[in-house]
């Protein structure tokens, strides 16, 4: 056929309007590609999405949630801005703000926060903070903050204890602060004055009495824990005022002080600081990933025969032991003393259940030092504390994600399958191409 310059004008105006709309059709998928987006997780275990568990969460949570981040590095900004990402797919409303801790000191203060950062989740008016950064860490916190009811907790005052409200080093006056600003209720309570317990009170707390305790109080903190009451019990070595609580409950307080040796490691010289990194299995403990420091601490053992079912919560290293002697100059573990080789328990969590479905939960902790104002911004002493609180106020929903793990992220290969893949890729393939293109060559010049 031949082609006339009608049928090339006709081709040119065809293939102009095939061009154009090729172009419309263009940009209207970028416009809709702009306004409606779609996201598909091609990973084996959807390690780009967030979990059924977490999603539950978010959608039980209708109101905005304000995170801020006391974070100066940018990579781990980067890092928190990538898994909000992933919260933002199934709740919008969620905004992030970066603030270097260095640049507001009396704010980094005020909410304990030390130079490695923290992150602060706000939701309607009830805040959590965090040290550890993965999804497991933030639902839990945001599973927390929906869940949260008010709570009041008692402090016994009236034998030197230390005051949630006061803010000598010795005291729990920054402890207590955060307490209220998690919606928990603090009280004081001097059995003296008011010769029973709150019927208010979801947690009595004794934290390390000076003075002995007198009989009728001591009567009626016993009646107290024998009808269920929740208890935490803060003790220090060669403190004898709370030994017959503690032999209510089971426990016997070993002689001396918790010496570790491994804490020269993290730039501690004094063998009294015990510091914790792996903790037992409990839910007090589920994904708590932070380092506790406990300035002086005793080591408890526990008596199998009481009503109280005993989980240990806090243990020492192995390379541990308890001192006797007084601590100067260099220490060791003396095998013909009364001294014990750890690890060693710091802390027990004591439950016991009652006929009509209730449980008691009790915390015996060895060391009252770490919530006190100096030693409470240390790392995750501020978590550990609040995590006790929760578990004790039954308040303690938390949530288990488990780690995704991308299979196949490695490609081992035997020496006879490298040497094959490497005849194939330089020899096989480039004299297969040769071939091909010189037959293809000869074939167009046949023609």
């Amino acid at each position: 056929m031949k082609i006339t310059r009608h049928i090339h004008q006709r081709i040119r105006i065809k293939n102009t309007f095939i061009t154009f709309a090729i172009l419309a059709i263009l940009i209207a998928l970028a416009v809709i590609s702009h306004r409606y987006t779609t996201e598909v997780d091609l990973t084996v275990n959807n390690s780009n999405t967030l979990s059924a568990a977490s999603q539950k969460i978010l959608a039980s949570l209708a109101e905005p949630i304000t995170v801020t981040a006391y974070i100066k590095e940018t990579s781990l900004q980067q890092q928190l801005t990538q898994l909000l990402n992933k919260y933002r797919r199934f709740k919008q409303n969620i905004s992030i703000d970066f603030i270097d801790p260095t640049q507001v000191p009396e704010k980094a203060r005020e909410l304990n926060i030390g130079p490695q950062g923290a992150i602060i989740v706000e939701y309607q008016g009830r805040t959590e903070k965090i040290n550890y950064l993965d999804e497991s860490t933030l639902s839990n916190a945001l599973l927390q903050l929906a869940h949260s009811k008010e709570r009041w907790v008692t402090f016994l005052t009236g034998h030197g204890e230390r005051s949630p409200f006061n803010k000598a080093n010795f005291d729990l006056g920054l402890f207590g602060t955060q307490l209220n600003d998690h919606k928990l209720k603090v009280q004081t309570i001097n059995l003296v004055k008011f010769p029973s317990i709150p019927d208010n009170s979801s947690l009595l707390i004794l934290a390390t009495p000076a003075v002995a305790l007198l009989t009728g109080e001591l009567n009626i903190i016993r009646d107290y824990i024998n009808k269920g009451g929740n208890l935490l019990l803060l003790s220090d070595p060669k403190n004898p005022h709370l030994k017959v609580i503690e032999e209510q409950l089971g426990i016997t307080k070993l002689p001396g002080i918790i010496v570790d040796s491994g804490s020269s490691l993290y730039g501690i010289d004094d063998p009294s600081f015990v510091l914790i990194s792996e903790y037992s299995r409990h839910p007090i403990t589920v994904n708590f990933n932070s380092i506790t420091v406990f300035p002086i601490s005793s080591a408890f053992s526990f008596n199998d025969e009481t009503e109280f079912k005993a989980e240990t919560l806090l243990t020492s290293v192995s390379k541990s032991w308890t001192e006797t002697s007084d601590i100067s100059g260099k220490v060791r573990f003396d095998v013909d003393s009364q001294e014990q080789q750890g690890p060693l328990t710091l802390a027990y969590a004591l439950t016991r259940h009652f006929s009509d479905k209730s449980q008691q939960r009790i915390v015996v902790l060895g060391d009252g030092d770490f919530l006190s104002n100096a030693y409470l911004g240390n790392v995750g002493n501020s978590e550990l504390g609040f995590r006790i609180i929760n578990w004790l106020t039954h308040d303690d929903q938390f949530i288990e994600i488990p780690k995704k793990t991308a299979p196949g992220k490695s490609l081992i290969l035997t020496t006879t399958s490298i040497a094959i893949i490497g005849f194939g890729f330089l020899l096989i393939l480039p004299l297969f191409f040769t071939i091909m293109g010189f037959i293809i060559w000869r074939k167009r010049k046949q023609r």
